[in-house]
């Protein structure tokens, strides 16, 4: 299955070059220019990741997608990508899980994706195991409870 990527930036040189990049990569790649053509997207669909650039129609734009990508049910990750790196953490009190910054060697820019996509998966995963465990766990119950009722008839 390809991981699917919402790519934001206002600038369509970068949009399509990115695109390029991650396409061939081999991942399933939807673009927005704008924050809210990104918002819409993110309701409508649902990404693995989210890349964003930080400063489109105004300087808060980026953090808007990307409370907007931590506010969906399915939680997936967000990168800012920016010129102007800030340096506060306010960027991850947004929702943001990475920052990347431009310009950026291209190899460099898979790694720290697929890391951020692991770490983030990994995050996501003791929540879906404590889940299945304790479905297992009723289900392993009933299983008693029947044979035990069995056996006293």
């Amino acid at each position: 299955m390809k991981r699917r990527i919402l790519l934001v930036d206002d600038e369509p040189a970068i949009l399509l070059t990115l695109k390029a990049l991650l396409d061939i990569h081999g991942f399933d790649v939807e673009t927005a220019s704008s924050a809210r053509d990104a918002k819409a997207k993110l309701r409508n669909s649902t990404f693995h990741m989210v890349i964003t650039d930080m400063r489109m129609e105004n300087n808060e734009a980026g953090l808007e997608v990307a409370r907007a990508a931590k506010a969906a049910e399915y939680q997936p990750a967000v990168a800012l990508l920016t010129a102007f790196p800030m340096s506060d953490d306010t960027w991850r009190e947004e929702g943001a899980d990475e920052m990347l910054v431009k310009p950026m060697n291209s190899h460099a820019l898979i790694r720290q994706l697929e890391a951020l996509l692991v770490a983030h998966e990994d995050r996501k995963r003791p929540v879906e195991k404590v889940s299945t465990l304790a479905a297992s766990e009723g289900k392993d119950r009933r299983k008693s409870a029947a044979r035990t009722s069995a056996a006293r008839t």
